[in-house]
């Protein structure tokens, strides 16, 4: 059985151990405690914050760099929570960073997630507000509730689409597609040869159509080669050089000269006019005789063929147009 003396010791050796535990732990927890930290606010508005606590981490692109230190209602708009956060002093926070709420595993406990952020933007000073940014839950519930929407909407145009009325203008419709499809069908098969040739034809034209492609691009390259060549350069020479002697020439002799030559071609053409006039009249008279000629053989030979034998008695031809044939 252990004496006073042994119990006197053992209970200052336990009061020794617990004063050195707790000087532990206050030292310790007095380097977090009293250590500064640089503090930013975060106002939510109209979002729900379920699930933060005081004390829930506060991470920066995952790494753990803080804590909420508190989070309270805006009294001045109580639609709005403002929660503060704590961070280890020089968390670089950009001013477009976004804080958003994130969970945590599937405890249903939420953190805040600071993301975002560029390198050309200025540094958010401790004390200032952090712009909150939209939660995946709040992305995926907009998201969703535009699906619903859309599948909402959808369900009322099927609704209206299977009304009565519209099924059956929808089968009158496919009725009517169909007995056309089968006119169409069968006019294709009663003109397949028909179709088959203006194929053919089509695809004639169109070969010919490339062959004149083809020269017309032949004749461009060679209209081309013209204008780059100094044969052009010296037609136009040319015609400088002719266009100066005109200037140079007496325009008034050359016009009298030009102007005799007219009339002298307008005689000639009346002239000629007249010769083809007198021709003409020439050529009527001597038609209206030979038609005069064909119709006495044309009489002479119908009364050979009714009579033959007047080929051997003979018989007398009145009015024949002797002196006609003669003029």
């Amino acid at each position: 059985m252990p004496t006073k003396s042994q119990k006197i010791r053992l209970g200052i050796f336990m009061f020794s151990g617990l004063l050195a535990l707790i000087a532990l732990l206050i030292i310790i927890g007095s380097e977090q405690i009293f250590k500064e930290k640089d503090v930013y606010y975060i106002s939510y508005k109209d979002v729900s914050v379920s699930g933060l606590e005081v004390g829930s981490p506060v991470k920066y692109l995952g790494l753990g760099v803080g804590a909420i230190r508190d989070i309270r209602i805006d009294p001045e708009d109580v639609s709005r929570i403002v929660v503060t956060i704590a961070l280890e002093p020089g968390t670089p926070i950009k001013k477009d960073a976004r804080a958003v709420i994130a969970s945590i595993g599937i405890t249903g406990l939420k953190m805040i997630e600071i993301s975002g952020g560029s390198n050309q933007a200025e540094l958010l000073e401790p004390g200032q507000y952090i712009t909150a940014g939209a939660s995946i839950a709040d992305e995926i519930t907009g998201k969703a509730e535009i699906i619903a929407e859309k599948i909402e909407l959808v369900l009322n145009n099927l609704n209206r689409f299977t009304q009565p009325e519209n099924l059956d203008k929808i089968s009158r419709l496919a009725e009517s597609a169909t007995v056309t499809f089968d006119n169409v069908s069968s006019l294709i098969v009663e003109n397949r040869r028909g179709l088959a040739n203006t194929i053919v034809h089509t695809q004639a034209a169109i070969a010919r159509i490339d062959t004149i492609s083809l020269y017309l691009l032949e004749t461009s390259e060679q209209i081309h080669r013209l204008t780059l060549s100094d044969t052009l350069g010296q037609i136009l020479s040319n015609v400088n050089e002719v266009t100066m002697k005109l200037k140079r020439a007496n325009l008034i002799n050359l016009i009298d000269e030009l102007s005799e030559a007219v009339v002298r071609t307008n005689d000639l053409l009346r002239t000629i006019d007249h010769d083809m006039e007198r021709g003409s009249v020439d050529f009527l008279k001597s038609m209206r005789k030979l038609r005069s000629a064909l119709n006495f053989l044309d009489q002479a030979a119908r009364q050979i063929n009714e009579d033959p034998s007047i080929l051997i008695r003979g018989t007398s031809l009145e009015e024949i147009p002797d002196d006609e044939l003669d003029q």
